[in-house]
């Protein structure tokens, strides 16, 4: 079903190479379905079941002979002990025991992990489709091949069809309207889940505080104006946002570092790393709506930026991603920085390519005085080689 994710690759060659794999995302990201497909020798256990979790709380050592040596543990979080004691077992001299350990937990899944497996655990995270996922999948997901007539089939020339959609997978694969399900995946995951680990008893206030934040997408963080509008304490909306981001609901981008001999932020930026949901907590209800809401270039950028970082996870890296604001207002919306070399990427919602675009690109170049690669990345539909910049479709991504 999934068989064309990027993350493939580099979870079967990790087996080979860690006795522990984690994959750690949100909900409905499709971990145990990939898992499964890549995985099919291994013995599949969900802790969900409360009989399952009974045997492994009350005797692991038992537990974890019965299910033998190439097992799948699903929702491992709910069953913390049973780290110390897979830790143990994979310490064992000539030990062959391969296992992976998933959760949608993913804070108390890092704390477990850190605290009992470290240095012996490959650590993955698996998130929503990146856009060319869902484009070489959707055949095998929905059972139509590309460019016969389909409900939400992705096309080059209407990127905003898949922006307000999303990418989770279980809405493509089911025909689900995106508003339906995006408001069940609210209720159960959001306001259940996170919201029951900040042990959070005033729901209104936590459900203020998301929208607020999908509000301030691609703004800079100010966790006193945040909390202040949620109703709750600096040290309240800093807690809150650390679990989004930790939950894979929100990331933050830092600020370059480089300052050229200028005052610059130094508040990162906040994102969501899906759009549908994105807009979702917006209340945009439709793909017109998306097209016409004020927030539409920052819907765009969080958008594409989104697909840089799931790029990046996907290919087992940490994201070497940023962007760069002088105290005057001078702003380049990404950077990418590998093996020392810059490249700087501006972000524009408009599908005709206008003059004025390349303006933060051309004052990047002039100050930096280096060699940069600068390319633009909009919603229209022409790639260009410009001297200036290479431009990019967002459908390219």
């Amino acid at each position: 079903m999934f068989k064309n994710r990027r993350l493939s690759i580099h979870l079967q060659d990790a087996v080979a190479r860690f006795p522990i794999l984690v994959v750690t995302g949100p909900r409905q990201s499709g971990k145990t379905t990939l898992l499964r497909t890549l995985f099919s020798e291994y013995r599949y256990v969900s802790l969900e079941d409360p009989d399952v979790r009974r045997f492994a709380l009350e005797d692991p050592r038992g537990f974890i002979a019965t299910h033998g040596a190439h097992v799948i543990f699903d929702e491992i979080q709910r069953t913390p002990d049973l780290f110390s004691y897979l830790q143990s077992k994979v310490d064992e001299p000539e030990n062959s025991a391969r296992y992976i350990l998933t959760g949608s937990n993913n804070f108390l899944m890092m704390e477990n992990v850190s605290q009992s497996l470290a240095g012996r655990a490959g650590i993955f995270h698996l998130l929503p489709f990146e856009q060319s996922e869902l484009i070489e999948n959707w055949q095998s997901v929905c059972g139509i091949p590309l460019g016969q007539t389909a409900a939400r089939q992705p096309s080059s020339d209407a990127p905003w069809e898949r922006i307000w959609t999303g990418f989770y997978p279980r809405i493509h694969a089911d025909a689900i309207p995106p508003h339906t399900w995006l408001q069940s995946y609210y209720q159960t995951y959001l306001e259940r889940d996170v919201r029951n680990l900040l042990q959070v008893g005033d729901i209104d206030s936590f459900s203020r505080f998301v929208r607020l934040v999908a509000g301030r997408t691609g703004q800079l963080v100010d966790l006193a104006s945040l909390g202040s509008d949620a109703g709750v304490s600096h040290t309240t909306a800093k807690r809150w946002l650390s679990v989004l981001n930790t939950s894979f609901v929100t990331f933050t981008l830092k600020p370059h570092f480089r300052n050229f001999n200028k005052r610059l932020v130094k508040s990162p930026k906040i994102y969501f790393y899906d759009s549908g949901l994105l807009c979702f907590l917006l209340g945009i209800r439709s793909v017109e709506q998306v097209v016409i809401h004020p927030l539409r270039g920052l819907i765009f950028e969080s958008f594409v930026i989104s697909e840089f970082m799931k790029h990046y996870h996907h290919s087992g890296l940490v994201p070497p991603l940023y962007f760069w604001r002088d105290s005057s207002g001078h702003e380049i919306d990404l950077i990418v920085e590998e093996a020392g070399k810059l490249w700087a990427y501006e972000i524009k919602s408009g599908q005709t390519i206008a003059s004025d675009y390349f303006d933060g690109l051309k004052y990047w170049r002039e100050l930096s005085g280096e060699n940069v690669n600068t390319s633009l990345i909009y919603a229209g539909d022409r790639a260009e080689n410009r001297t200036v910049a290479e431009i990019y479709s967002c459908s390219q991504l």
